[in-house]
């Protein structure tokens, strides 16, 4: 069996570098049918009708004079950036000849997003697919997994709980050595190329855009939440066309595990996931900074309450159209990228012609019972909205901020150890390659070659 509707990476990056036919079947199922396969020609950064989907937010709300510029994942298929890599890995295995429509179960490890992408992904392939995720993560997760059309097994814990997750996957490949095969985005490369390449250019060709209109200079910082680090990824591509550019790591505060080698939970949902990543490039990292995850979910608040948008609107200068933009487009580890850049733009000293990229990698629609939690326990009113604003965004604090220093990078490295050596079955060569730059490099330069086994696969 042939995937019938299957990108490039490069097409990922340019939709309009498809064909025609595919793109107008894939315009119209966006909105006509979000379960038709031709939508995995919808998986990119850019609106419907075709510009990237970004947003500047406003000055009064930051406190800072830098631009922070959001990328917004809202209109991927899912909902969710985390469609992309769950696809890449996919249809790398299957290029690869590693999987089989009709005689493989694809497992997707996660904490939530890329979860519901693999849910979306796996069936629209002619994949069995089942979801391996914590207990206490959001019901719209479930739901949307179920909708989707694959199952879910739940493990003990929440956001942090990640060795249970492995520890099923290995039970089921164990039990199942000839039909399980598992897509673990914390180690698949496939994860990493999907953000250097189509993560990473969208912001590298976004800048002309941005300096012209902004009268900026280059990208000064991008700044991502860890959850499997496929998304941070693309600093890698920005800082080789930008070599200035600052690749900032962010993590919860009650999670603080590249900080202090700390543990714990957080509800800070899809990050902090309480180890190191293979597919991480810590020693290509600028900066580390923790955030409070009852931070993140008060400001999520305030954006996505109709009292926020009252007095975003009335104290601080905002249109409607504005407010509603950012209704639209963040969810709780949006916000947390959103003071991760904040607090960058302190600690680093940036200024009016800097630029700083935030990804929103989902929106409210995954938190709603979450923030009616919120609702029902912390009251949102025009003090409230102003209290939040002012001491939580305008007044962010650079504490909890690490530089990467040498030191800093090579402990930071070290961590990986205790996963992928102690408990998943990596050596200390396989280790130890990845401190050399090249180990990256080759990584990237397969982008081509993938390519190129895609088209062939669709038959020319």
């Amino acid at each position: 069996m042939t995937i019938q509707f299957a990108p490039t990476f490069e097409e990922m990056l340019h939709p309009e570098s498809a064909s025609a036919a595919t793109r107008a079947l894939a315009a119209v199922m966006r909105s006509k049918d979000a379960l038709h396969p031709v939508n995995f020609f919808n998986i990119n950064w850019n609106k419907p009708e075709g510009s990237t989907n970004y947003f500047v937010m406003p000055k009064s709300l930051t406190g800072v004079q830098a631009e922070i510029v959001v990328i917004s994942a809202k209109d991927f298929p899912t909902g969710s950036h985390k469609v992309g890599p769950a696809y890449s890995v996919m249809i790398e295995k299957y290029v690869n000849g590693d999987i089989e429509p009709g005689r493989h179960t694809l497992v997707f490890p996660s904490t939530g997003n890329f979860g519901i992408g693999g849910s979306w992904v796996g069936p629209r392939a002619g994949f069995s697919s089942q979801v391996i995720l914590p207990e206490g993560m959001s019901r719209e997760r479930f739901e949307k997994i179920e909708y989707y059309g694959a199952s879910y097994t739940k493990t003990s814990g929440s956001e942090s709980n990640v060795k249970e997750i492995y520890d099923e996957c290995n039970r089921l490949e164990r039990e199942h050595p000839g039909t399980i095969r598992i897509m673990n985005q914390f180690s698949e490369m496939g994860n990493y190329r999907f953000h250097y390449h189509v993560t990473g250019n969208t912001v590298v060709e976004l800048e002309r855009e941005l300096s012209q209109k902004l009268g900026t200079r280059g990208i000064s910082a991008f700044c991502s939440a860890m959850g499997s680090a496929g998304t941070i990824a693309a600093g890698d591509r920005i800082k080789q066309v930008f070599p200035g550019c600052k690749i900032v790591g962010l993590e919860p505060t009650q999670c603080p595990t590249l900080f202090n080698n700390g543990y714990g939970s957080h509800e800070i949902q899809g990050i902090g996931d309480k180890h190191v990543t293979w597919i991480h490039h810590v020693t290509n990292m600028d900066a580390l900074a923790c955030i409070d995850d009852m931070e993140c979910l008060r400001i999520n608040h305030v954006f996505n309450h109709a009292m926020g948008r009252e007095v975003m609107m009335k104290s601080y200068g905002l249109t409607e159209v504005q407010a509603n933009r950012i209704s639209e487009i963040f969810g709780i580890s949006g916000v947390c990228n959103l003071l991760g850049a904040i607090k960058t733009a302190k600690h680093f000293g940036m200024g009016a012609r800097d630029v700083l990229v935030i990804p929103a990698t989902d929106n409210n629609e995954r938190y709603l019972s979450t923030m009616q939690h919120m609702e029902d326990h912390h009251k949102l009113d025009e003090t409230a909205v102003h209290a939040r604003v002012g001491g939580i965004l305008r007044h962010a604090k650079t504490d909890w901020m690490l530089d990467g220093t040498p030191d800093n990078r090579a402990r930071w490295h070290n961590l990986k150890y205790y996963t992928w050596v102690e408990q998943q079955g990596k050596t200390v060569d396989e280790l130890n390659a990845q401190l050399d730059p090249d180990w990256w490099l080759a990584h990237q330069a397969r982008v081509g070659e993938i390519d190129r086994k895609i088209v062939t696969m669709r038959g020319g």
